[in-house]
């Protein structure tokens, strides 16, 4: 059964994810009595209100209940996910009753279509259940869940501000998300995992909890650890080695993908990529699981020019009809870099599967562009996907330009300069959405590397490093220069700003910068 799942605060992720034997599930890989109107009227005229989409919640000066204004990137993607993913939904239902004949039509016919069920496991102000009650065309019941009493009751109050139609379909509940989550077990089409740093602690509970052919939106905003700041916390955490680099965003990506993929395994589930994003200081991603070992990969790179080679930790073996998955064998990458010499040190597993599904991507980008008015943050999720849409599918991470530069102590080439020759070459060469200089290509390193080294044209470095050599440099150290310096040879400035001033009579002139 598919599971979808979704974002991430360091990482956003949708997936989804399926059960071998079934339908398809996804999942998307960030109390006391309700206020009387005549209270929440004057609580109304007290305090100030945020507006977001066309929902409003009251503002909390004491920040008792959490509110992000950065997170409204990560709320629009999540809409306009639900939007496609409900219109898929429809699209599967009206064709249902063309399969099997007549007999089978009466089958489908009965099966009336439900409006899909949501579940906000950390739901805070409850903003974003709100949004998707209001928002969201043809979405059910809206489940609003937190374990903190303080944001239930703020949640009540916003949804009750936001008048009949969220009252109707957002329901607050207070509890434990994780004890809810396993007490309802594929009860939801859509779980949403927004947590206030790392999601690990609820992903068990969120695969068990989606219906099949379900969505799970998960979001990571624990970067530090993911991006290889703690590699011991991440591993404990995930169980992945996490590998520091350019490529450090889509690797937590990578890694938040396998973790997910670890639990659905063991309720007999997969997910596959829908979506996988990074944004901010987050990661966004929607995906499907597979029960497989050849979805993870480890990584080893190189300590010196940061090459990288990724090696499978399974097989199947091409004589068995039945494709069972084997242990792989032992990594083919030499003990030294073939390009510098330096040693390899090892990461991951990460999900080294694509992370992305086309069609969805581009379900999701035409909805955002038919629709741009109705999304705060269209201008920042739309040039994302965009990209996203245009990422090489099966080159897991990538390079960057001036880290090839650095290595090779040169100056940078164009970007048009180096896709034209890694094409030319005959690979296949993209760009990310994580890096604007990223090189995200299927070419080895040797080919990276060569148009950095052979640049056309007369620059001066390169005339210079192709002449022979006239001297044969000595570098053993001489006692002159080393000598101790007793005293300052270069004495910086007394003051700030120590230097010409303006002419006499004068004024400087002050230019006020509008913000807005």
């Amino acid at each position: 059964m598919p599971l979808a799942s979704g974002s991430a605060r360091s990482r956003l992720l949708y997936s989804r994810i399926n059960h071998p034997a079934s339908q398809v599930l996804r999942l998307w890989l960030s109390s006391s009595a309700s206020p009387s109107p005549s209270e929440a009227s004057a609580a109304a005229g007290r305090q100030a209100t945020i507006r977001e989409g066309q929902a409003e919640i009251f503002a909390d000066d004491s920040n008792s209940v959490f509110y992000n204004k950065a997170q409204v990137n990560n709320r629009d993607l999540s809409i306009a996910v639900l939007r496609s993913f409900i219109s898929k939904r429809r699209e599967d239902h009206a064709i249902q009753p063309r399969k099997g004949g007549p007999e089978g039509s009466a089958m489908s016919e009965r099966a009336k279509y439900k409006a899909p069920k949501v579940l906000e496991a950390l739901a805070a102000s409850g903003l974003r259940a709100i949004r998707y009650a209001l928002e969201v065309d043809g979405i059910g019941e809206v489940i609003a869940v937190d374990n903190n009493e303080v944001a239930i009751e703020a949640c009540k109050k916003n949804i009750h501000h936001n008048g009949s139609l969220a009252s109707s379909k957002v329901a607050p509940h207070l509890a434990d998300a994780r004890v809810y989550m396993l007490t309802h077990p594929k009860e939801f089409d859509v779980v949403d995992l927004d947590p206030y740093g790392s999601p690990a602690a609820f992903l068990d509970s969120a695969v068990q909890c989606v219906a099949d052919g379900g969505i799970l939106m998960c979001s990571a905003t624990d970067m530090a650890v993911l991006a290889g700041g703690n590699a011991e916390v991440c591993f404990s955490k995930y169980g992945s080695y996490p590998l520091r680099g350019k490529h450090c965003h889509e690797m937590a990506l990578r890694i938040l993908l396998a973790c997910i993929e670890s639990h659905a395994i063991r309720h007999k589930r997969y997910i596959v990529p829908i979506i996988s994003v990074h944004m901010d200081f987050y990661v966004s991603s929607a995906s499907t699981v597979k029960s497989s070992p050849l979805k993870l990969s480890h990584v080893y790179q190189c300590v010196g020019c940061n090459s990288f080679h990724l090696r499978n930790i399974g097989r199947i073996n091409s004589k068995d009809k039945r494709n069972i998955a084997l242990p792989n064998f032992c990594p083919t990458v030499p003990e030294d870099c073939s390009e510098c010499g330096h040693k390899f040190v090892m990461g991951g597993p990460i999900w080294s599967d694509p992370i992305h599904d086309k069609e969805w991507v581009a379900s999701i980008l035409s909805n955002i562009h038919a629709m741009s008015d109705a999304y705060p943050a269209y201008a920042k999720i739309s040039a994302i996907l965009t990209s996203v849409s245009e990422e090489l599918p099966d080159a897991p991470l990538f390079v960057s330009l001036h880290n090839l530069c650095a290595t090779l102590k040169c100056t940078n080439p164009t970007m048009v300069m180096l896709h034209s020759a890694i094409t030319n070459a005959g690979y296949q060469i993209s760009g990310s959405h994580v890096d604007p200089l990223a090189l995200k290509t299927d070419a080895p390193m040797s080919v990276k590397l060569h148009p950095v080294k052979h640049r056309p044209g007369n620059h001066p470095g390169n005339i210079i490093l192709s002449q022979e050599s006239r001297l044969q440099a000595n570098f053993s150290r001489v006692p002159s220069a080393s000598r101790l310096r007793k005293s300052p040879r270069f004495v910086p400035n007394p003051e700030k700003y120590w230097g010409p001033r303006a002419k006499a009579g004068r004024h400087p002139r002050l230019f006020h910068m509008d913000k807005s």
